[in-house]
């Protein structure tokens, strides 16, 4: 229980420090591009190599494999696009100029900005507390790839929070709540995981995996590739060999 906290807490620091990092220097927008694409890749490796690799082998078949991740990815893309409606479309913008414009036009806000980074975080964290629950330690896959996504996020979305007016103090006290939910969600996967049948377990690894996967294309990878250029496929590819690499070590 302690360990999911642990690592959860681990993972969603790396917004705050994102943020407080923004807030200390400016940053390039090509470089938050080129390391959201690395997180991009990251997180795709990951996903396959632990999540979906894993709930294959507890289930002994490809049915609740697509059950939970067609699932996963449906569910986040329904609430990705309430969100969006909302004024959270631009939460991963780096564009200070774009956000400010949206926020006139009224397609912007603060609290759908914070609204859509706690969505962001809750599935990549509850990977965690799944990958504990099925019998091994912490996945060093799962936390390098989780933590190198959010660093970037914490950049891109409190600038989008400077912009809607949004202190430094009230902005740093949100990030602090998102680490907070971050740990309770890694919690929260262990806690569901725990003597659950095989197929249950392969069908919530699996959703968490299609969720990911979702946010990923829909928020990370266009923010990467507008920012970081056509690089930015070396680097996606370069995470998820990372991503590889560790669950292979």
């Amino acid at each position: 229980m302690w360990e999911a906290i642990l690592w959860g807490a681990v993972a969603g620091s790396a917004s705050l420090i994102g943020a407080a990092l923004l807030m200390l220097v400016p940053v390039k927008k090509r470089i938050i591009g080129l390391i959201m694409a690395l997180g991009t890749g990251a997180l795709i490796g990951s996903t396959s190599f632990e999540l979906l690799e894993e709930a294959y082998e507890i289930s002994g078949g490809i049915q609740e494999v697509a059950m939970g991740f067609l699932g996963g990815a449906i569910v986040f893309t329904v609430l990705n696009a309430v969100i969006s409606r909302n004024g959270g479309k631009h939460r991963k913008r780096t564009d200070l100029h774009e956000i400010h414009k949206n926020q006139k036009e009224g397609s912007s806000s603060g609290l759908a900005i914070f609204a859509g980074t706690v969505m962001d975080a809750i599935p990549e964290s509850a990977m965690i507390g799944l990958s504990l629950a099925t019998g091994g330690g912490a996945s060093t896959a799962l936390i390098v790839s989780i933590f190198i996504s959010n660093f970037p996020e914490g950049l891109s979305s409190t600038a989008g929070l400077q912009s809607s007016g949004y202190s430094r103090k009230k902005i740093l006290f949100m990030w602090v709540a998102v680490l907070l939910i971050s740990a309770l969600s890694a919690l929260a996967g262990a806690v569901l995981l725990q003597d659950t049948s095989a197929s249950t377990k392969a069908i919530l690894n699996s959703f968490a995996g299609g969720a990911i996967i979702a946010m990923v294309a829909s928020t990370m990878a266009p923010e990467a590739y507008e920012e970081g250029g056509p690089i930015v496929g070396i680097v996606t590819a370069l995470g998820m060999f990372i991503a590889f690499t560790l669950a292979h070590v």
